[in-house]
């Protein structure tokens, strides 16, 4: 089970997501961000996730979006042996799910606790409107 966890994404967001889990789940030390910054480039973005990568041991790595310029440099990261596992699409259910294995000492499919928490609120709103109805 990695102890470290790596977010990686464009602007602000690594660090939003991040602050919102510790709003829930208190301080987290080993949630670290990388983030690209619109000045940045590639090689600006891999110096700096390299650097975070390279000081901790088996990091499990979620990204913000398939296709984009960080998920793009961790994936090649990994054809060229790296052993990095990496989850694109990350959103707060799957990093409060990563903060709980770790104090559980348990891992999960990070995937499905990302589809499972997505959810058409109206669907749920409307079948309540229907209970009330009986």
């Amino acid at each position: 089970m990695p102890k470290d966890l790596i977010l990686v994404g464009h602007g602000g967001f690594c660090d939003g997501l991040k602050e919102s889990a510790e709003m829930i789940m208190g301080p987290q030390d080993h949630i670290h961000t990388v983030s690209l910054l619109p000045e940045e480039g590639v090689k600006d973005f891999e110096e700096k996730f390299r650097r975070v990568y390279d000081a901790l041991d088996n990091p499990l790595v979620f990204a913000d979006l398939l296709g984009g310029t960080p998920c793009n440099v961790v994936s090649k990261l990994i054809m060229e042996g790296k052993p990095i596992d990496l989850y694109a699409g990350m959103n707060l259910p799957m990093v409060i799910r990563f903060v709980n294995d770790s104090l559980l000492g348990t891992q999960s499919p990070y995937h499905d606790k990302a589809s499972e928490m997505i959810i058409h609120v109206n669907t749920i709103l409307s079948g309540m409107a229907d209970d009330e109805d009986e």
